[in-house]
């Protein structure tokens, strides 16, 4: 077989080498940079404490029965078959469910209303929109304790403005049917100012010449509105119906500081319930087991929302 010749460039390449010093044409490897990793480590640190390493206990308390005094106790997948047959828990995802039916579509219009209104050129502009903020920086408990004077039976303004209306007074924390959407008013009160500022942004970004191009074809203002304010706050959207389930999902304050849970559970919720378990009857490896379970499911809902809002929009 015959051997296999050389090509130009090949021969041009090892020329150029040799007529090189012999520092360049073996260039010394740069010493590491470890500046990055040194910057980057405090983070890393920060990641391992405060979430490996709850999220690792977390799961070692999964199999275990542990009430903060007595050592652990292995008991396998027990609280896993708890959790399974747990009525409270099952009615605790409901009152959780239901709240999200009627605070997420009441965020979104409300937080829509009034960013619309401020992307107005009216007088007072800078006023309305600390105004409108105001509640998010405000503590909940505050709010909470404030709303709970609001809706007293006998001696709340709402209820006095109801009766001076001519109407009857409304048992907002005392009945089962109305104690869950009260407290979804006031958690829609309570955050709104922000869904309005992120909806605000999405409006003043909107290109001014598709709005000219709508007007050219006559397009009456609400197609104008549905077919090109809409579509084009669509990023806004997904990222206000994912905070707002968040939220929901981590309701807390409201039903803790308002009703407790009640009347018969009905404002008894997810993060309520496990909180109960981990700190009313110490039974923190159950407790664990609702947390991630409550996780995935956050996790899960989530994703649901996200495909199907951009399909919608799409």
């Amino acid at each position: 077989m015959a051997a296999e010749l050389p090509t130009i460039d090949s021969v041009e390449r090892v020329a150029y080498a040799e007529a090189l010093p012999a520092s360049v044409a073996t260039p010394r490897r740069a010493p590491r940079d470890w500046r990055g990793p040194l910057l980057a480590a405090p983070y890393f640190l920060h990641l391992a404490v405060f979430f490996g390493y709850p999220l690792v206990f977390a799961i070692v308390l999964v199999f275990h029965r542990w009430d903060l005094v007595t050592p652990m106790e292995w008991v396998g997948l027990g609280n896993l078959g708890r959790l399974v047959a747990d009525d409270l828990f099952a009615r605790a995802m409901l009152n959780t469910g239901l709240f999200l039916i009627i605070h997420i579509p009441l965020q979104i219009v409300v937080a829509l209303f009034f960013a619309e209104l401020l992307n107005k050129k009216l007088p007072g502009q800078g006023f309305f929109r600390a105004i409108y903020f105001l509640p998010v920086v405000v503590s909940g408990v505050v709010v909470t304790i404030l709303f709970a004077q609001l809706f007293a039976f006998d001696s709340g303004y709402v209820n006095k403005v109801l009766v001076a209306l001519g109407g009857e007074r409304v048992p907002w924390l005392v009945s089962p049917a109305w104690a869950m959407p009260a407290i979804a008013l006031v958690a829609t009160w309570k955050n709104v100012g922000l869904y309005v500022l992120l909806f605000l942004a999405g409006l003043q970004n909107i290109p001014a010449p598709l709005y000219e191009a709508a007007e050219v074809e006559g397009a009456t203002r609400w197609q104008t509105w549905r077919w090109v304010t809409l579509p084009m706050l669509n990023p806004h959207m997904v990222t206000v119906v994912v905070l707002s389930t968040i939220g929901g999902f981590s309701l807390f304050v409201e039903p803790y500081v308002l009703t407790g849970g009640g009347p018969l559970n009905s404002t008894l919720s997810g993060l309520l319930y496990i909180y109960n378990q981990a700190f009313t009857f110490n039974h923190m490896g159950y407790a664990a087991t609702l947390g991630l379970a409550f996780a995935l499911l956050i996790l899960v809902v989530v994703l649901v929302q996200r495909r199907v809002v951009e399909a919608e929009a799409t």
